[in-house]
């Protein structure tokens, strides 16, 4: 992905993106999602949260530590997304499903408006120190760390292998 890094994206974006995600199928309507937007100094702050969740789960290596406290920084924006916590085994599974559904639903819409768009993975799911700063309650789980800024590039998308489809008819 490379972006413009001095071009923010704004607030109404944003806005737009995570109402976009939360049009995923709901099963229960549970409405689990979660988002929290980091732009400016919060994308450090961000990291040093992540740094502090990865310390406490007793991770001690330094290069990732440097790592994951500036890389929040390469793109304007990094939006990370929950997935609300159910008692019910079922529906906490489902919960999941539909927000893993509704950050597609943002990855196309982001495309759409032009920005350039990765999905990650948190380093912890869900540390404490972050949840905190997100705003999240706890029992949340982490879902994406989602990368968005505008292009810089006209860069394509990755070749995908041919699609093999059975036709049943009978």
């Amino acid at each position: 992905m490379v972006c413009d890094r001095d071009r923010e994206v704004p607030a109404e974006v944003i806005d737009r993106l995570c109402e976009l995600a939360t049009w995923a199928p709901n099963h229960k309507r549970t409405w689990p999602w979660r988002f929290a937007a980091f732009s400016g100094d919060g994308r450090l702050r961000l990291g040093e949260a992540c740094c502090q969740d990865l310390i406490d789960s007793g991770s001690t290596d330094e290069a990732k530590l440097a790592k994951v406290a500036t890389k929040y920084a390469r793109t304007p924006t990094v939006l990370v997304v929950g997935c609300a916590a159910d008692d019910h085994p079922t529906f906490h599974d489902e919960n999941r499903d539909a927000v893993a559904a509704g950050i597609q639903n943002l990855l196309l819409g982001a495309t759409a408006e032009g920005l350039a768009s990765f999905w990650s993975t948190a380093p912890v799911l869900e540390g404490a120190r972050t949840l905190e700063l997100c705003g999240f309650e706890p029992g949340v789980r982490i879902i994406g760390m989602i990368y968005l800024g505008w292009s810089a590039d006209a860069s394509l998308a990755s070749e995908r292998p041919p699609v093999a489809v059975r036709h049943i008819t009978r």
